[in-house]
């Protein structure tokens, strides 16, 4: 998983910076977005598995058999990446618009 993330897979790493079950992990993207993302429980179980595969989190067992799941050293790595290349394609989208009605 070296390539960009994907939308979901950006929201469940950055909602895993604190270990989570599946649904707190679906309430709180739906949270953190004021509801413009919400992933259903097949896409993000998809992509769990994948990313425990790609060691971007491990899963965890607490006391009520609910299954947690904790961002990996690897997956905060991936995280800060993709952010900072986010903010890049901010800035620049940001520029040009400027630019554009500066232009118009």
């Amino acid at each position: 998983m070296d390539e960009a993330l994907s939308d979901s897979v950006y929201a469940i790493l950055l909602v895993l910076l604190k270990p989570q079950h599946g649904y707190a992990i679906m309430k709180e993207i739906s949270e953190i977005t004021n509801g413009y993302m919400e992933i259903g429980p097949a896409s993000m179980y998809t992509n769990l598995k994948k990313l425990q595969k790609a060691d971007y989190i491990r899963l965890q067992e607490n006391s009520d058999r609910k299954k947690v799941y904790q961002i990996t050293t690897k997956g905060r790595k991936a995280l800060e990446q993709d952010i900072e290349r986010r903010r890049l394609f901010y800035e620049a989208g940001a520029a040009l618009l400027a630019k554009n009605r500066e232009i118009s």
